[in-house]
């Protein structure tokens, strides 16, 4: 075994084991920082990959604001862990099948047949000027630009939806437009009224 194949093993193993924490841990916090592992891992294997860019994406992007972004709600909201834990065994043989039928495909699709080292192989060595952020974008614009433009387009429509489901008027919601509120001036929120005094009752018209 190579010093190469040694450190692939160590990093999966560790994948592994962080991916399988994230399901079955009890408190979220500790899932979310599981994941977090599991990023920091799957970013060695990119870089042993050789593909760096990918890799501190994953460690950029994921761990430094999504994963930040998802231990801040976990720990802001108020989680009922006893009402999570709820039905826990009631759905389990239907989540153990569909687990056991996702290794067996990930098993046939995967195996040395397909992904062996017969057939992909080690990445050349590249040279010490080889950019792999070039490389990526010369990929991504031209073999597969057409499916880059339409997840784009796909990304857009979302959040036009997105939008459009939030800002859209309800009858039952209190809509104060702060612009009128802006504008408004003290004459139309204030008004005096000039009454006449009124004796205190029992003491006459001049009172004592």
């Amino acid at each position: 075994m190579t010093y190469t194949t040694a450190i692939f093993y160590f990093f999966a193993a560790i994948l592994v084991f962080a991916g399988l924490r994230v399901i079955t841990a009890r408190n979220p916090v500790h899932a979310a920082l599981y994941l977090v592992l599991a990023f920091f891992t799957a970013a060695g294997l990119w870089m042993l990959l050789e593909a760096e860019f990918l890799a501190i994406t994953l460690v950029l992007v994921y761990v430094g604001a999504v994963m930040v972004l998802f231990l801040f709600v976990v720990m802001m909201l108020d989680i009922n862990l006893e009402k999570l834990r709820e039905g826990f065994w009631d759905y389990l043989p239907l989540a153990g099948f569909v687990a056991v039928l996702l290794v067996i495909e990930m098993a046939l699709i995967l195996g040395s047949r397909h992904f062996g080292l017969e057939v992909m192989g080690a990445p050349a060595p590249h040279a010490a000027d080889y950019s792999n952020t070039k490389e990526l974008g010369r990929v991504l614009y031209t073999e597969y630009v057409y499916a880059f433009e339409l997840a784009a387009v796909i990304l857009l429509v979302a959040i036009v939806a997105a939008i459009a489901l939030t800002l859209r008027r309800r009858k039952d919601s209190k809509y104060i437009d702060p612009a009128e509120q802006v504008k408004v001036r003290r004459n139309d929120r204030l008004r005096i009224v000039k009454m006449q005094s009124t004796p205190k009752p029992g003491t006459g018209e001049g009172g004592a």
